[in-house]
């Protein structure tokens, strides 16, 4: 997939947006909805607002050097340049957050709690 005609100057202008989102959603529905539930409001959201969205983003992980590893799912690829993998939970440990983080490799970019921008090298479009 290209990059989207609307070119993102900063991520980070992206990742905002996203946030402030998922925050507006938080607030209409509360808690207790299953993560589709979440992620199809987020979806929604995002592309009343004119944003590119692709839900269960297919993507190839791979070693090093190129061997393929497996499969994995985003949850959403948003403008072509921004990975989201959404969480639904009742509450999160912080000490539990950067675990999770560290589970991402040194070179991917991370962004605030669980957003990671840009594709890694170390994936590739399913095809």
């Amino acid at each position: 997939m290209a990059v989207s005609a609307k070119q993102w100057e900063n991520i980070n202008n992206l990742c905002d947006l996203v946030r402030e989102t998922s925050f507006a959603i938080h607030k209409f529905l509360c808690c207790g909805h299953l993560e589709k539930v979440c992620e199809n409001a987020l979806v929604h959201r995002l592309r009343k607002q004119g944003l590119e969205v692709e839900q269960q983003f297919p993507l190839k992980v791979h070693d090093e050097d190129g061997t393929t590893l497996g499969e994995y799912f985003a949850d959403l690829y948003v403008e072509g340049c921004l990975i989201v993998e959404l969480k639904a939970c009742k509450a999160i440990a912080t000490s539990t957050l950067p675990g999770y983080l560290d589970t991402w490799p040194p070179h991917a970019q991370k962004l605030d709690c669980s957003i990671t921008s840009a594709r890694p090298d170390f994936m590739s479009r399913n095809t």
